[in-house]
């Protein structure tokens, strides 16, 4: 009997032995582990013996969508694949120092011991290493080569300030949209077809839809010194130059339980998900995890109890015109991909992005719903409070939201940009949103529902600081001006991460990438505009007050007791903010570096570039979030951060400052750009709650299995033992 796998991989009629409960590799020898009739279970072995911190992954496609489970094994090799649903699984191992096992078939309710194979060299081992270890081999230019001077110079633009701003640039701007490392983007598929790497690389930036994007943003470093550092970095590699090996899963890594579901298709980018509301995760128990479909303008979902995926397309209100959707197709001067050729694969005019449940189980999203340019009621001479305070040409999004009980989905326009989104703790249901502009927004919920008014139920503030420290913002000067003592000053931009402050009303925290980035925080007050202030602070970076430095928060969220948690992604650390460990807060000194006694900073797991000495990692963090209730398991107020790069989320457990790495080994190319935790039944233990991610690369393709491979959503679990069942 031979049966064809998803992987290509034949599966041989050895398990006629699963029934059994012997191994499979040797008579005599039992499983050692105790299962139930929907369970897995078994002991890895390897010419060496047990096995412990291997995954043992099982699959199948008898399911609407593709099904897996991946567990750890423990000590002895011992391994239980908990609560599989009735169906035919191919097993099998992967860790590292393996090689991929031959996969065998089993189902629910077999004991079964798998062969483990060691890896006959350091190469064939490292195949199966986070991306980021690959990126770890990226040679960074020295310090002492920055500032750059030009191509007149040593090739580096000018505008690279420090050796941060390239590190910054090569994880913000190359890996901002998919790994970097992983084995599409480290090797050259087809050598053959250029007269050098460096010309290969020159076409890669330069192919598919979002080529124009890739190119233009090599040119922030000096394209040809850039390419010439891909293209070293992908000669080493293809020579033979390996990582450094990553620790195999150890402690509480060894309790994670990761069930995932194929859902997007083979050219779909799955932005992020979302299973619950945030102040309450009980809220939509049990029901669909949602995506949102960036590729397409559409929102998708798994039901994880019955395993079917569905979709509905999010619509926009105007008929796309030239210039007025951002569509990221330039089909004039496309260059074609090794994948698609000219196809294309992407129709995406309204952009949906970051969706957000409320307390009715609704889905709310940015959303760009018309073309940017701005009706009159937003501009300077509206009547509006809003735009006399402070106007707004543009809105590249917009908002909308999902209604599962109508099937219906709503657009709502905005004076303001929209990017990320965050209900609020007040009575009034309150929507604040990011900008990536000068701006935070919100919308009054209620209020928008009792009137239907768009205008009547928005307001927004730019980030006035009270420099001349009268306790009120008056006159301010801008951002590109100096501080003047007698008045406010604005600060900052491009505000990305956003989250609303449980201890206090009508309070928000944002954040901004770059060297050093910046974090803020926003009061409204009881009368906004006019009653808007704002706080401003920087990571400590080149600070001597300061013993870490760091730098590019993108990501924010929040304890339940106010402390601000910030994967900064170009240093490679998570970061907390105490404010109320702040001697200043406003006053002519607040202007970024003056309360480095209020942060610590926690390198993330992983090695370094080449190049570079400072604390941090190569891995990127596209964003990170705080687990306030508990929803994996690890304890209350655990913040995580995406390991966009390391196949993984790093969970950071304070009172002991260490980290638990939630690895996602296989499909390679675990990117997720976001998470959120949702309990199904409080009193089921771990197997009432989990915290949810996606494969959010906007390649799917270069994740492992290549074109016609398809996003996944992951479940994480964390049971009390690697054999709990």
């Amino acid at each position: 009997m031979q049966m064809r796998l998803h992987r290509g991989i034949v599966v041989t009629g050895v398990a006629v032995l699963l029934a059994t409960g012997l191994a499979w590799f040797g008579s005599g020898v039992t499983a050692q582990v105790s299962i139930d009739g929907d369970d897995i279970g078994g002991v890895v072995r390897s010419a060496s013996g047990p096995e412990a911190g291997v995954w043992v992954i099982a699959e199948t496609d008898d399911f609407d969508t593709l099904y897996r489970k991946t567990v750890v094994t423990g000590n002895g090799g011992r391994y239980v694949v908990p609560d599989l649903p009735d169906a035919r699984y191919r097993v099998w191992v992967r860790g590292y120092g393996l090689k991929d096992s031959e996969p065998v078939t089993a189902t629910p309710g077999t004991t079964l011991d798998l062969r483990a194979v060691t890896a006959a060299n350091p190469r064939e081992a490292a195949q199966v290493y986070p991306a980021n270890y690959w990126y770890s081999l990226v040679e960074v230019p020295p310090k002492s080569e920055f500032p750059g001077t030009g191509e007149n110079g040593n090739g580096i633009s000018p505008g690279m300030r420090t050796q941060a701003n390239w590190v910054d640039g090569l994880k913000q701007g190359c890996q901002l949209c998919h790994q970097l490392g992983n084995q599409a983007t480290r090797e050259v598929v087809n050598p053959a077809d250029f007269d050098s790497t460096e010309a290969a690389w020159t076409h890669r930036v330069k192919a598919g839809q979002r080529g124009a994007l890739m190119s233009g943003g090599l040119r922030r470093f000096g394209a040809d010194r850039a390419v010439a550092m891909y293209a070293d970095w992908t000669d080493r590699i293809m020579a033979g130059e390996v990582p450094p090996a990553p620790p195999r899963p150890q402690g509480r890594e060894r309790d994670v339980v990761l069930t995932m579901w194929e859902w997007g298709g083979p050219t779909g980018y799955i932005h992020d998900e979302v299973a619950s509301d945030k102040r309450d995760p009980r809220v939509n128990a049990n029901g669909p995890i949602y995506g949102v479909e960036f590729a397409s303008d559409a929102l998708v979902w798994v039901d994880p109890t019955t395993n079917e995926a569905r979709q509905v397309t999010i619509p926009v209100r105007d008929t796309p015109g030239e210039g007025d959707f951002r569509s990221y197709i330039d089909q004039e001067n496309l260059e074609p991909s090794i994948y698609w050729g000219d196809e294309l694969i992407w129709n995406n005019p309204g952009n949906p992005h970051n969706p957000m449940m409320d307390g009715q189980g609704r889905v709310w999203m940015t959303h760009q719903i018309r073309g940017p340019g701005n009706p009159a009621w937003c501009q300077e001479g509206s009547s509006n409070p809003y735009a006399q305070h402070y106007p707004q040409t543009r809105a590249a999004r917009h908002i909308a939201f999902y209604d599962p009980a109508s099937e219906e989905v709503e657009l709502i326009d905005t004076c303001f940009n929209t990017h990320h989104l965050q209900f609020g703790f007040e009575d009034r249901e309150r929507l604040y949103l990011s900008s990536v502009s000068s701006v935070i927004g919100w919308l009054d919920v209620d209020l928008y529902e009792e009137t239907g008014d768009a205008q009547a139920a928005q307001g927004w503030c730019p980030i006035i600081v009270d420099t001349n420290g009268d306790g009120r913002i008056t006159e301010w000067v801008g951002r590109g001006a100096a501080v003047d003592p007698t008045k406010d000053k604005e600060m900052g931009g491009g505000w990305y991460g956003i989250v609303a402050d449980p201890t206090e009303d009508h309070v928000v925290w944002a954040a901004s990438g770059g060297v050093p980035g910046q974090i803020a925080r926003l009061d409204l007050g009881a009368n906004p505009p006019e009653t808007c202030i704002a706080e401003y602070y920087q990571p400590p970076f080149d600070n001597p007050d300061a013993p870490i430095q760091g730098y590019s928060p993108r990501g924010i969220d929040i304890t339940t007791d106010g402390i601000v948690w910030t994967a900064l992604s170009g240093s490679g650390h998570m970061a907390s903010f105490d404010r109320s460990l702040c001697g200043v807060l406003n006053g002519p000194t607040a202007t970024g570096q003056h309360c480095p006694e209020g942060w610590s900073l926690y390198a993330t797991p992983g090695p370094q570039m080449k190049g570079v000495t400072d604390h941090g990692s190569a891995d990127f963090h596209y964003y990170s979030w705080v687990d306030q209730h508990d929803t994996l398991g690890l304890g209350d107020n655990v913040p995580i951060a995406t390991g966009s790069t390391s196949d993984s989320l790093l969970a950071f457990l304070p009172d002991e400052e260490e980290y638990v790495v939630l690895r996602v080994p296989y499909p390679l190319g675990f990117y997720s750009r976001g998470m959120d935790g949702r309990i199904d039944d409080p009193s089921a233990g771990w197997k009432g709650r989990a915290v949810w991610a996606d494969y959010g690369t906007n390649a799917v393709w270069h994740s492992e299995g290549g074109k016609g491979t398809q996003g996944n959503l992951v479940k994480f679990q964390v049971r009390p033992d690697p054999l709990a069942h």
